[in-house]
């Protein structure tokens, strides 16, 4: 699975939920922008919302009037429909592909290992949009969150995790991050998992996984960046499950649109920067 460096031709987003789809639209204007065709054939799969008709019947009028030549509606409900022929040469065409919010774990359950979600990590490889939002952007990474007390995580064993999609390595996202208050989650993720950064996403923001592995922020709203690579102590190997956890030196950083992130490097970028990293030929 690509790591969030890789040379994958294809573009991740990831978006905190409740993004806006009546009005000036900012991030999924950007997510279209982002496909390689100037009007492009979209592909939305509902698997993880419990109301596929409404939801599906939202995101074809806001993609239609943003430009896309074509919108593929996927309810994609079981394992069955994640094989199924037709589907699979929608994804096959799309330049964008799109998860709506609802139920990560229903998501992960109905497409783990199927003919679908093998296509859809060829079209990212190939040079296609993959994009998520709410629960859907948060199984985008190989780790995913699927459960934890916002108010009090910070407790051994506060966070439920299980494996996600798998399209990028090394990232954990949250949503709805600032709106319901999940700094404690994804401090106690990074206590367990030092390695990987946490990415909480507020509402109407998105982080862009760009194919040279550096992030940077979109739309109205904050991407908190949790930061545990260069932690100094933690008592978490120490506790009983439910015990509070104790560490230092966790670092955290507040993007805005346009502001980015070296992954490699662990520094934050100015929207200068950012610029600067997009150029063709310009080293990562």
């Amino acid at each position: 699975m690509p790591s969030v460096a890789s040379r994958t031709r294809g573009t991740l987003v990831a978006i905190g939920g409740a993004e806006d789809k009546t009005s000036e639209r900012v991030v999924l204007s950007r997510v279209v922008s982002l496909a390689s065709a100037p009007h492009p054939e979209v592909a939305v799969i509902a698997t993880a919302s419990g109301i596929p008709e409404q939801v599906l019947a939202a995101y074809e009028s806001v993609f239609s009037q943003l430009g896309a030549r074509r919108v593929h509606s996927l309810p994609v409900s079981t394992r069955e429909e994640a094989a199924c022929a037709e589907t699979l040469r929608a994804i096959e065409s799309s330049d964008l592909v799109f998860f709506t919010g609802g139920d990560q774990l229903r998501l992960t359950h109905m497409l783990g290992g199927s003919p679908l979600l093998i296509a859809i990590r060829q079209r990212l490889r190939s040079g296609a949009v993959i994009a998520g939002t709410s629960a859907g952007a948060m199984a985008l990474c190989t780790t995913m969150i699927y459960n934890g007390n916002a108010s009090d995580a910070l407790r051994k064993g506060g966070v439920n995790m299980s494996s996600g999609l798998g399209f990028v390595d090394g990232l954990i996202v949250d949503t709805h991050f600032l709106e319901r208050g999940r700094f404690t989650r994804l401090m106690e993720v990074g206590a367990t998992n030092p390695e990987d950064l946490g990415v909480g996403l507020g509402e109407d923001a998105a982080v862009i996984v760009h194919p040279n592995g550096i992030l940077e922020a979109a739309g109205p709203g904050h991407v908190i960046l949790v930061d545990s690579r260069d932690l100094a102590r933690s008592n978490v190997a120490e506790l009983a499950i439910g015990e509070p956890v104790a560490v230092e030196n966790m670092v955290m950083h507040a993007l805005i649109s346009g502001h980015g992130f070296d992954v490699a490097a662990r520094r934050y970028l100015s929207p200068r920067e950012v610029e600067a990293r997009m150029q063709p030929g310009a080293s990562s």
